[in-house]
């Protein structure tokens, strides 16, 4: 019998096309979303370059709006002091515990104090600060910049000839700038006085040699480094809480998902900063 010539064969099916086809957009899905991540990526990173150097040039120009931003300090900083030293008196004692513990089984208790001095001093002050601050100050920003993006409230401060850049996001960052490292002084007080509690009340650690051992150790260079950090830290935060909420869109949902990103990118970049300006601020 002869074989069925080709202009005899059977067309293709619907089915296997649609099938095929579903595939190929399956197999481009991935590479689609990586790739509109990298360019949300990327004009996000542009976008808060031109704030940040709008807000320089801002610097040299009046008006500098310092009613709004000493109202935006008492925001930041007032606002976030006790929850500051309630973390930090709470991380002492934690840090003092595992520390001193660790520390008897070399019989070298009389190093609690500067171990855990040092180490709040140099990163778990700012660090925790930037993330309390973050949590309370950051996403409170975020929000009410895109609410008011949404409603146009943005837009009207345009229609009246005020830059909203200067009026609305300067006085936070300065306040930011400026109060993060406030805060992480607070921070160390409050840290410091949970390792005095740990160490001397509870482990029997002499407060004579507690603070000769700390005094002895812990130097200027390593609260200044800390406030350093905080500074560079307080900067990421409200630059990009301001940059998010002021270009939210889409409603409610839209300010939401807006803060939540501001929220998650401000975490990860405070841990990548703090280990870059780690490898440059800790001496060899």
């Amino acid at each position: 019998m002869s074989e069925p010539s080709p202009q005899n064969a059977a067309p293709p099916s619907p089915v296997s096309t649609a099938a095929r086809h579903h595939k190929g957009l399956n197999a481009r899905a991935p590479v689609e979303a990586i790739g509109s991540a990298i360019i949300k990526l990327i004009s996000d990173w542009g976008g808060m370059a031109i704030m940040g150097a709008q807000l320089a040039l801002g610097l040299f120009r009046p008006p500098w709006r310092i009613r709004l931003a000493l109202q935006q300090m008492d925001f930041i900083g007032v606002g976030s002091a006790f929850l500051v030293m309630l973390t930090g008196f709470f991380t002492g004692m934690v840090f003092a515990q595992q520390v001193g513990s660790a520390f008897a089984l070399f019989s070298a208790q009389s190093l609690v104090g500067p171990t855990v001095v040092i180490a709040l001093t140099r990163e778990l002050a700012p660090v925790f600060t930037a993330l309390m601050i973050t949590m309370r100050a950051g996403s409170a920003i975020c929000t009410e910049l895109g609410t008011m993006r949404v409603t146009e409230q943005i837009d009207a401060l345009v229609t009246l000839a005020v830059d909203p850049v200067k009026y609305l996001v300067f006085p936070r960052v300065l306040a930011g700038v400026f109060m993060a490292p406030v805060l992480c002084m607070l921070f160390n007080a409050a840290g410091i006085f949970g390792t005095w509690v740990v160490a001397v009340l509870m482990q029997g650690i002499s407060e004579g040699t507690l603070l000769a051992k700390t005094t002895y150790y812990v130097t200027l260079d390593d609260v200044t480094q800390g406030l350093i950090k905080s500074a560079v830290f307080g900067l990421i935060i409200t630059l990009i809480a301001c940059f998010k909420g002021f270009n939210a869109g889409g409603g409610a949902r839209g300010v939401g998902q807006a803060t939540t990103e501001a929220m998650v990118m401000t975490a990860v970049l405070i841990f990548l900063t703090d280990y870059l300006m780690g490898l440059v601020l800790i001496p060899g």
